[in-house]
């Protein structure tokens, strides 16, 4: 059996709900049942069954034509939050570290081709969405994204790069999984990401890992400004190095081995 394909244990019916649950975005918060049929390739009968199962569960709300999710949803993640001592750890390190800078920063991990939100401490709106605990943007155009994808291991790499979509975000989007490799080698060299203006126009971003007291690298921390405001020069410059002492007091508290 490929180790990619479900084994006997797995349970379809847990996918496709689940699969339910992620076609509300911030882009579909409310949908009608043919579109959350056709957003997640189910018949319509299978959809609302699915659908009807969350509404009596509290996971969903309804005025009998669209759905959106309640708030109850996100008591599905957090377990995972509140044993995290990632995210309360990190926190007072952010805020310090923006009260220095006087720029936004975060701390997120990695789940499949995302980069997941976990902790920020922003400091003025920078871009056209807003950014929130859970937020999740694609890996390889974040700098967030790449110090994590640069650190995995070579097979997980190798079948992120087989697979991923690199959907062009904007003009400045690596896109060519051949370059995206070649950037990744030179971070995980460096040990930082500098992504210009690849997730949003005019977004600048510097980001660096946080590793574990085993030395895995868990998440990473980053900071992010306007292409207006500062230039890449300036951003190695006077950004990395308050950037690279706060994931040092962070993986400190994390009890990593000095």
């Amino acid at each position: 059996m490929d180790d990619n394909e479900p084994g006997r244990y797995f349970v379809q019916s847990l996918e496709r709900g689940l699969a339910v649950i992620r076609a509300f975005t911030a882009d579909t918060p409310a949908m009608t049942l043919s579109e959350v049929a056709r957003n997640t390739g189910m018949s319509r009968a299978t959809a609302r069954r699915f659908l009807l199962t969350f509404a009596d569960l509290g996971y969903m709300a309804t005025d009998g034509r669209l759905f959106r999710l309640t708030p109850r949803v996100l008591e599905l993640g957090y377990a995972y939050l509140s044993s995290m001592s990632l995210a309360e750890i990190a926190q007072p390190h952010l805020e310090q570290l923006v009260a220095e800078v006087r720029e936004s920063s975060s701390v997120a991990v990695l789940d499949e081709e995302d980069v997941v939100y976990v902790s920020r401490v922003p400091t003025r709106r920078i871009m056209t969405v807003s950014i929130s605990i859970g937020t999740r943007f694609p890996a390889h155009a974040t700098s967030l994204g790449r110090v994590l994808l640069a650190h995995l291991d070579a097979t997980r790499l190798r079948h992120y790069l087989d697979t991923v979509s690199l959907r062009p975000l904007t003009p400045y989007t690596i896109t060519s999984r051949d370059a995206l490799a070649a950037e990744l080698e030179q971070v995980r060299a460096q040990g930082w990401s500098l992504v210009d203006q690849e997730l949003e126009q005019g977004l600048m971003s510097i980001g660096v890992p946080i590793r574990n007291e085993t030395r895995r690298v868990v998440a990473g921390i980053n900071l992010s400004t306007h292409s207006s405001r500062r230039t890449p020069e300036s951003i190695r410059h006077d950004l990395l190095p308050p950037l690279l002492a706060t994931a040092a007091h962070i993986e400190a508290e994390l009890k990593v081995p000095g």
